[in-house]
């Protein structure tokens, strides 16, 4: 009897440890989220791109991952390319998931409502990535002066056709960017239309900003003009890309100016070799890292402070708002090359070495 009232004590010794121990052990929240003595496991971002297969979004996929990882983020990334259905299904995915926030580069800022609807009914915080998303409750927003980066264009060209006929290639049409950079073009170009100086020969927007879009684009356009263009507005660098191919086959490129945007290297290789006039570099380290920030605060349900808001139809939204920067022959080396998104081999590939300038 003596041994079975020992026997039964220690089973409840040993009983009343187990008990303890696994009391101290993780806990998993409603959200998936394992706790800790109270801390929150590691966040989770879905970011949603647009297009992976153009260089630009691969640049900033990278740097925001790499951001998001050094402040204890997971990012899971979802590549729509080019495909809206595909987007909002990527989108639903992720928001099934158990995301802890939802970073979208938007394809049509028009036609995300109901998927951003989704996140908020789930407590997830929505940022958009450069393209601002409409008429839909997002918590914030981060860019570049896209209204500015328009107004640089038209500036540059400006400055080196002063008077002529000018073809005005817009963006995608679904971009809401796309028009704002027109807004920003128009700023500087309208008041020498309305004086006689500069004559619109043609206005198209790019479907998708697609280059081979492009490209017929501008075949047409100098079929109708007779090759009689001098200048070239054109909103990216894909599209910039297509209307040099249609230049260069009537012998006009370097001849027309072009303007360009996004510091695509098969630009900047253009600008060395003298076919493209110039781009707009918006650093992509800066934009992506600060969205990978905003995006991590808004994960752990901080406020987002900002120095302006802009509103989408919707509702004021929090707007952090970057500055880009204008490129062209004689600056190439002291921005995209000193700031290491290109090489200065990469850039000057394609340009005799007798050509190039002095080595950084």
């Amino acid at each position: 009897m003596r041994k079975c009232k020992g026997f039964l004590f220690i089973l409840s010794i040993f009983l009343l440890v187990f008990a303890l121990v696994a009391c101290g052990q993780d806990v998993s929240d409603e959200s998936g989220n394992k706790n800790s003595e109270g801390e929150k496991g590691k966040l989770t971002i879905g970011l949603s791109v647009s297009d992976l297969t153009l260089e630009r979004w691969q640049h900033d996929r990278d740097f925001f991952v790499e951001k998001a990882k050094e402040l204890g983020a997971e990012v899971l990334v979802q590549s729509a390319n080019g495909d809206e259905a595909k987007q909002l299904s990527q989108i639903e995915n992720m928001i099934s998931q158990g995301i802890d926030a939802l970073v979208i580069i938007a394809i049509n800022s028009d036609s995300l409502t109901t998927v951003v609807e989704q996140a908020k009914s789930k407590g997830i915080p929505v940022l958009a990535y450069d393209r601002l998303i409409n008429g839909a409750e997002i918590d914030a927003y981060v860019s570049f002066d896209n209204v500015r980066v328009g107004e640089m264009q038209a500036e540059y060209l400006v400055e080196k056709v002063s008077k002529g006929k000018y073809f005005l290639m817009g963006g995608s049409p679904t971009d809401n960017n796309a028009k704002m950079f027109r807004e920003g073009q128009m700023n500087v170009l309208q008041p020498l239309i309305d004086k006689g100086d500069i004559e619109v020969i043609g206005d198209q927007w790019v479907k998708g900003w697609d280059a081979n879009e492009a490209l017929k684009i501008m075949e047409n356009a100098l079929t109708a003009n007779n090759n009689d263009i001098d200048a070239v507005v054109a909103s990216n660098d894909s599209t910039a890309g297509g209307a040099i191919q249609a230049l260069e086959a009537q012998g006009l490129a370097g001849k027309v100016v072009i303007s360009g945007q996004d510091a695509d290297l098969a630009a900047v290789q253009r600008i060395a070799e003298g076919k493209q006039s110039m781009t707009i570099y918006k650093p992509i380290k800066a934009i992506a890292t600060k969205s990978a920030e905003v995006a991590v605060q808004l994960a752990k349900g901080e406020k987002v402070t900002s120095d302006s808001t802009i509103n989408n139809g919707k509702v004021d939204i929090p707007f952090i708002k970057l500055d880009p920067i204008k490129v062209d022959k004689e600056n190439l080396i002291d921005t995209v090359i000193k700031d290491g998104f290109h090489s200065y081999d990469e850039v000057y590939k394609n340009v005799p070495e007798s050509e190039r300038p002095p080595r950084p």
